[in-house]
């Protein structure tokens, strides 16, 4: 549980065998390069490898046949040195011709079945009459239009009755009217405008369609028939295509994506003029496995030195955490990585996120049902926060044996005190006027620990990192840990037991006032530690501003304290929050069950997201601030 110790390793040899350092680099999941720029720019005569990638263009050609073909390409491994994008390329267009051509046949049957289909739904509406089709579009002197026109515009016709046409309506439905109008051959194009501007959509009766209705709904219908089994016939072949293509595309894919990575890689590339060279960080755990990697490349040096020894390069923070811990970095990556060579909070985080959560989100069915989802949403989504909820469920389940709440019932475990404590009822009776005092100052002594405990890890952070003005002077320092301490621990005598040490002149001078002058000469101390003016700016400016940064310093250590209330307030809230399913349950009679499954999982769904919103808060804002800056660079493998 901490940050992997690194070393800086370079990876050097003759250009000749740069491609075969190329080919096993990129699957390296072991070393965090750095980019070849940070070097050239310091060093004359260095260069950066800027040869112009070859399968960029084709690999972004290649995703848009494979979306247009709406093909799944299988994953696979290739690594084939002697490769052939010329051959790839025509094996890609020569599939993706004819994909293209069937579909471009599917295309038009699709148009021709659905005008066929339009053209059989207006047959219809007229098959009732003894009409000749071929009379009736063979007259000289009268034009006629099937078609359909939206039900809006059919009310807008009124606006032109003095123009010469007949309109008939033969049905509707929710969006048109089939119809049909009349004109004479003069006046065709008015007409025709007219109808053009209501959106007048014409449906054209084949050619091939003759003789009466009847004869003409049966011709459209064999043709119809006939087209659907022609476009089954081309999705039959469009499938074999994609299947005959599957592993040939699978293998195009996986050394397109290849050789783009390994061109992609020489970014990280140094030239050294016949020479090349590849640094980055590796855990001191993975020297060995590096060394493995490139053991039959003899020409190829492998070079290790401490993490520091290049002062342009700054150590990445790679951070290892056991099973309960591992999926809260999470949260701490939100707020930032942690710093080389500082220690990693994350099972700090994963404690007190777990143990607060608990406290505030106690019931023994609902921390089950939590650790149930969260384990599911972990499997099969892969989802961190599942693992997170595993752990958190667990501490719910917890502290809700302690509180006696399963599912909002307060009596259900009493059996199980009885037998096993020979207690007549559960421990605590959370909704009563006598615990929630208590728990309210609770609530704030578990706040001014984990404050304390912030200091403390600041206080060994800042000696550390060899900070040690702000380790001594500072409010979240050794001044703060004693000012705070003191109050914190003079208020518990008083109120534990009735020791009143505040009246003790020595206790105030020496506990209370002489941290606090410390705290507001802070910078100056500082200044002094490194053999500057103590007050460069004057003693008048610097006393203005450190006032009313003491002031706001008293001020946060209160708010700070203050907001652990929020812990008790929870506790309460979720309490009688299932007080009241439990009284809508009594009131529900035969539907008793249901109100129960539907006011556990409200309560669940929205006091769950509340109460881990909430503590995720606690964290970032009254623990993270005092200790934690998160100004590290995270650990980047090639293969990430």
């Amino acid at each position: 549980m901490a940050i992997a110790k690194m070393k800086l390793v370079s990876i050097s040899g003759d250009n000749e065998y740069l491609d075969d350092v190329l080919l096993r680099f990129v699957d390296l999941d072991c070393m965090h390069p750095e980019p070849a720029s940070k070097f050239v720019d310091s060093v004359h005569g260095l260069t950066t490898l800027n040869d112009e990638n070859p399968v960029s263009e084709l690999l972004n050609h290649f995703y848009e046949i494979v979306e247009d073909m709406k093909l799944d390409v299988k994953e696979m491994k290739s690594r084939d040195k002697d490769y052939d994008v010329k051959k790839m390329q025509e094996t890609l267009d020569t599939y993706y011709h004819r994909y293209s051509k069937a579909l471009a046949v599917r295309k038009d049957l699709e148009k021709v079945i659905h005008e066929n289909e339009d053209a059989l739904v207006q047959v219809r509406n007229i098959e009732s009459s003894d009409l000749n089709l071929d009379d009736l579009f063979e007259c000289e002197y009268i034009k006629i239009r099937f078609g359909r026109l939206p039900l809006d515009s059919v009310e807008k016709l009124q606006y032109y009755r003095n123009h010469p046409f007949v309109f008939k309506s033969f049905n509707s439905d929710q969006t048109y009217s089939w119809c049909v109008y009349i004109t004479t051959a003069k006046f065709e194009g008015d007409v025709d405008n007219i109808f053009s501007s209501l959106y007048f959509e014409r449906i054209r009766i084949p050619e091939f369609v003759h003789g009466t209705p009847e004869r003409a709904k049966e011709m459209l219908q064999e043709e119809i028939d006939s087209d659907v089994l022609q476009l089954a016939h081309v999705d039959e072949v469009m499938e074999a295509i994609k299947a005959e293509c599957s592993d040939e595309f699978a293998y195009i894919k996986a050394e397109l994506e290849f050789i783009n990575h390994t061109y992609e890689a020489r970014k990280y590339v140094v030239g050294l003029g016949e020479r090349f060279s590849i640094i980055g960080f590796v855990a001191e755990d993975d020297i060995e496995k590096l060394k493995a990697i490139y053991a039959d490349l003899k020409e190829v040096d492998i070079e290790v030195r401490p993490a520091h020894s290049d002062k342009r390069l700054s150590p990445p923070t790679k951070i290892k955490n056991g099973w309960f811990a591992r999926p809260f970095s999470m949260f701490v990556e939100m707020y930032g990585v942690p710093e080389y060579g500082s220690f990693d909070p994350t099972p700090f985080v994963a404690i007190t996120y777990s143990l607060l959560f608990g406290l505030m989100f106690g019931d023994l069915g609902q921390g089950a049902v939590l650790m149930l989802v969260g384990y599911l949403a972990y499997k099969w989504k892969g989802m961190r926060l599942g693992e997170i909820g595993v752990r958190i469920g667990i501490m719910s389940c917890i502290f809700g044996t302690i509180y006696g709440s399963v599912f909002g019932n307060e009596t259900l475990l009493n059996p199980l005190y009885e037998t096993l404590f020979h207690m007549e009822e559960k421990p605590i009776e959370i909704m009563t006027s006598e615990f929630i005092p208590i728990l309210l100052i609770v609530s704030i002594i578990i706040g001014a620990v984990l404050m304390l405990i912030s200091m403390v890890m600041n206080i060994i952070l800042q000696w550390k990192n060899h900070n040690i003005g702000e380790m001594l002077f500072s409010h979240n320092g050794i001044a703060g840990l004693i000012f705070y301490g003191s109050l914190v621990g003079g208020a518990g005598l008083q109120l534990g037991l009735g020791i009143n040490v505040f009246g003790n002149k020595l206790y105030i001078l020496g506990l209370i006032l002489v941290p606090l002058i410390v705290i507001f000469l802070k910078e100056a101390l500082i200044h002094k530690l490194e053999h500057e003016k103590l007050f460069p700016n004057g003693f008048g400016a610097y006393f203005t501003e450190s006032f009313f940064e003491l002031f706001e310093i008293c001020l946060s250590y209160v708010t700070n304290s203050i907001s652990y209330l929020r812990v008790g307030g929870f506790v309460l809230s979720h309490a009688g929050m299932m007080m009241a399913v439990t009284l809508l349950m009594s009131m529900a009679g035969s539907g008793s069950l249901f109100v129960a499954i539907l006011g556990n999982i409200f309560v669940m769904c929205l006091e769950g997201l509340i109460v881990g919103i909430q503590v995720l808060r606690l964290e970032f804002y009254e623990m993270f601030s005092r200790y934690f800056t998160g100004r590290g660079i995270a650990f980047n493998a090639m293969n990430n």
